[in-house]
């Protein structure tokens, strides 16, 4: 899958995880933000791919570990954006 479309596809993914966020994680636009998206695509890819093939419960648990700490990366990085543009909002011109 093309970086692009992976990152676009984490995002959707997390936006129907995060229901609460949907709207601020469907307009992120932070280079840092859309990495954090194509990185937990990845984790979900890598995920999916382990329970597939249906090894160790500890492996896939591992993984979903991973996808959980990737959505509080998400979760934090959108916060602080959000926090960011609501103080530039108030500083005087």
């Amino acid at each position: 899958m093309a970086r692009s479309n992976r990152r676009e596809a984490g995002r959707r993914r997390l936006a129907m995880r995060l229901p609460e966020m949907r709207k601020l994680i469907m307009e992120a636009r932070d280079p840092w933000q859309l990495e954090l998206f194509e990185a937990y695509q990845m984790a979900v890819e890598a995920r999916d791919a382990v329970q597939r093939r249906r090894v160790s419960s500890k492996l896939v648990q591992e993984q979903d570990e991973t996808c959980f700490e990737i959505e509080k990366h998400v979760i934090r990085a959108i916060h602080e954006s959000t926090y960011a543009n609501e103080q530039k909002a108030g500083e005087p011109s």
